[in-house]
């Protein structure tokens, strides 16, 4: 018998080939891994030497796990924004390439959560449970993908919806001094959207944490968390993770939006935004341009305001409609950031100081806001009813200002100015208090065909109260028609007159037996 055939030989060759089965299972492929140093650490900056493959906007990866940004790539070294506490990092550190870009998790289980920009929770309900993450940075959808902005977005505000109507993919900037309302507003309009299948995203960017966990109670209160996401960069945050916020909560919303689905997020505000990546050019010792802010400070937001749009159909038929906020100082709405938004987003509403400072909210001054969309999204009955309140109220402000310096009026101006007076009250709402459109078009309807000239400023409120009542009672019917955008025809105008003059008349007779 041959000895290359004997049990032994074939044993040995049996096991001998089971190893090396077993050894090639756990045989890993050599990969050559680029280290750098770290030469120096600022306050949200690092200096790293020796990646000379890095790319830019790439991931680097510190020893405590911190993770960090390439931004400024030079020959022999790079700058890196850190995305947390720089007192983790010391010069001398191993740093790595991640060889990818920042993304955060995406997905329905976000809904109703509190996160950071790295898309962390911090809202002590445990971790984010999806399956996908996305890039924080995408290129916005090109036009050959986008539909005319043509649906409502009703913000359940009366001055808001009548004069200054935003529709679903718009970018409306909300502009004014600090404390007077802007968060207010987007806030109301956040919840103004229960039951209207829209998702809502709040992005707060340095803002004070009390201030946070204030809007994030309200939202609570009112069950509107059920279809939010709040996204947090706290005031005390490093600025790198200011800077990534927005772009991360931009991305969250464009999951929802690409499933097809209609999405509003708030960014409040852009202006700490700009402050953020102000601080970080200056500490990477970029050049300074106008108020020491960087060339392409523009840039930044442009691209971030971008993505807001309104998909057509066969893309899904999605929308992102942005309302950023930012904020004036001293009423300077000419400023350097305020006016690179105006330019970049369709429209602005400007909140006055003055018109808070008389009591007059939401302090919305109707002159200087404006929406570059227009009517085209606003439902029909809007149209039909208050289509010349805007120029009427115009002139009610302007007639105001001569009449205080005492001089005589005839008739018709004085009746100017009453009717004035009551428009202005009528658009006065409460915070958290919105309106359906029906009961909007019903309250507008009466005030601008005089239906409310004859009662008292005090009763306003009452008056509107009553409207409201007709309108989810006899005139149901008529709201449901309203609602779903039909026109109101001569015949509904007709019988909306009559039974509101029905209620006017009502309320007048009993203001005269008390």
């Amino acid at each position: 018998m041959n000895e290359d055939d004997s049990p032994l030989t074939r044993l040995v060759d049996k096991t001998f080939s089971q190893w090396e089965t077993l050894l090639d299972q756990y045989r890993f492929p050599l990969q050559a891994h680029e280290v750098g140093i770290v030469q120096s650490v600022s306050s949200g900056i690092a200096t790293v030497s020796g990646l000379f493959g890095v790319r830019l906007d790439e991931l680097i990866e510190f020893p405590s796990g911190l993770l960090g940004i390439a931004f400024n790539l030079d020959a022999e070294e790079i700058g890196v924004i850190l995305l947390g506490d720089s007192e983790q990092v010391q010069a001398g550190d191993k740093v790595y390439r991640l060889g990818r870009i920042l993304d955060v998790p995406v997905g329905e289980p976000l809904l109703g959560r509190v996160v950071d920009g790295l898309g962390r929770p911090i809202d002590n309900k445990g971790e984010l449970k999806t399956d996908e993450r996305w890039p924080t940075e995408r290129q916005s959808r090109g036009i050959m993908e986008r539909d005319p902005v043509e649906v409502p977005l009703q913000t359940g505000l009366k001055v808001i919806d009548a004069l200054i109507p935003v529709g679903r993919g718009q970018r409306e900037l909300i502009v004014g001094d600090r404390q007077i309302g802007k968060t207010a507003i987007a806030v109301d309009t956040i919840l103004n959207q229960q039951n209207q299948n829209v998702i809502c995203i709040y992005c707060a960017i340095g803002q004070r944490g009390a201030a946070v966990a204030k809007v994030i109670d309200r939202l609570r209160q009112y069950k509107a968390m059920d279809y939010t996401v709040v996204v947090v960069a706290p005031g005390e945050s490093p600025p790198g993770l200011k800077y990534i916020t927005p772009y991360a909560a931009t991305t969250i919303g464009e999951y929802f939006r690409d499933q097809g689905r209609d999405v509003l997020i708030v960014y409040d505000d852009l202006t700490q935004h700009a402050w953020a990546y102000r601080e970080l050019s200056l500490l990477l010792r970029r050049p300074p341009g106008r108020e020491a802010y960087p060339g392409d400070i523009f840039y930044i937001h442009s691209r971030l305001l971008e993505r807001a749009t309104h998909l057509r159909e066969e893309f899904g038929g999605g929308s992102l409609t942005a309302l950023p906020i930012v904020e004036t100082q001293a009423q300077n709405i000419s400023a350097y950031i305020p006016t690179n938004l105006i330019s970049i987003t369709d429209g602005q509403i400007y909140l006055s100081p003055n018109l808070f400072q008389q009591g007059i909210l939401p302090a919305v001054d109707v002159g200087k806001s404006v929406s570059r969309v227009g009517g085209k999204t606003q439902l029909s009955a809007y149209r039909r009813v208050a289509s010349d309140l805007r120029l009427s109220y115009s002139q009610f402000q302007e007639v105001e200002v001569f009449a205080r310096f005492g001089t005589r009026l005839d008739e018709q101006t004085r009746h100017t100015l009453e009717r004035g007076r009551r428009v202005r009250e009528v658009l006065k709402q409460k915070e958290s208090k919105s309106l359906t459109p029906a009961e909007q078009v019903a309250i507008l309807f009466a005030v601008n065909h005089g239906l409310f000239d004859d009662i008292s400023l005090d009763q306003i409120q009452l008056a509107q109260t009553q409207v409201q009542n007709i309108m989810n009672g006899e005139l149901s019917p008529m709201r449901d028609a309203i609602e779903a955008g039909n026109s109101l025809s001569d015949e509904d105008i007709e019988t909306l007159s009559k039974a509101l003059k029905q209620a006017t008349e009502q309320l007048k007779q009993e203001n005269c037996h008390d």
